[in-house]
């Protein structure tokens, strides 16, 4: 009943982006999880020596489940890593850890676009979920305002990804200068960890820009009708 192919229109871009950066992160993490570290250090250990070579000692590092469902847990400052890379001494998983390392200690800094982005997930979570059934409600009922509710809900998610992008960038960056100053990998192996965190980032580049079309086709789409 809401089918539209002006959808695919607006989407097609950001869909065909989404699943070309979902293809480079996977096909770049499964090659150089094959290339071990000189050190032989797991992702667990080598995130553990980043953190404590900048003074940080009360992050946990546990165990998750899922692949690459690595992240950093401010809540409960505990580092989260999925299998592959809590286990594998692989500059794949060094990478990974070390770039999640990176969040602790944009935490531990009061890094502002974190803050930010942190401030916004509730907001965000109401906009994921609700703004596309407020504003075909108001598209029925004829109620502009919920149409623009709507809209606007789902520009504050546009703007958590935006947000999203500083985070993730500097992160990565942390984690390229100070696995090596901390003697985790040698400026060799780092240029391939960091390859693993490049194609990463790709995806949350093309998140932002999925997420921007998809506010102009709910923008049209007001016009629209």
């Amino acid at each position: 009943m809401f089918f539209d192919p002006v959808w695919f229109l607006y989407m097609l871009p950001g869909l065909l982006l989404a699943a070309f950066a979902a293809f480079k992160t996977q096909s770049t993490f499964n090659r150089y999880s094959r290339v071990g570290s000189a050190r032989g250090w797991t992702g667990a250990q080598a995130a553990r020596a980043l953190l404590e070579a900048q003074g940080i000692r009360d992050v946990d590092i546990t165990l998750t489940r899922g692949w690459l469902s690595d992240h950093y847990d401010p809540t409960a400052r505990a580092l989260r890593l999925s299998p592959q890379v809590y286990h594998s001494p692989s500059l794949a998983a060094i990478g990974v850890a070390c770039h999640e390392a990176g969040h602790a200690l944009q935490h531990a800094e009061g890094f502002f676009p974190l803050s930010i982005r942190s401030a916004l997930v509730p907001v965000t979570q109401i906009g994921s979920n609700l703004s596309f059934p407020i504003i075909i409600a108001g598209l029925f009922l004829r109620a502009p305002f919920l149409v623009n509710l709507g809209i606007l809900l789902f520009a504050a998610v546009v703007f958590f990804t935006v947000v999203t992008l500083p985070v993730e960038w500097d992160a990565s960056a942390r984690a390229r200068r100070l696995m090596v100053q901390a003697g985790i990998v040698t400026p060799y192996e780092a240029r391939d960890a960091a390859a693993v965190l490049n194609a990463a980032f790709l995806t949350y580049v093309a998140s932002t820009i999925t997420a921007m079309l998809q506010l102009l086709y709910y923008l049209s789409l007001a016009r629209r009708r």
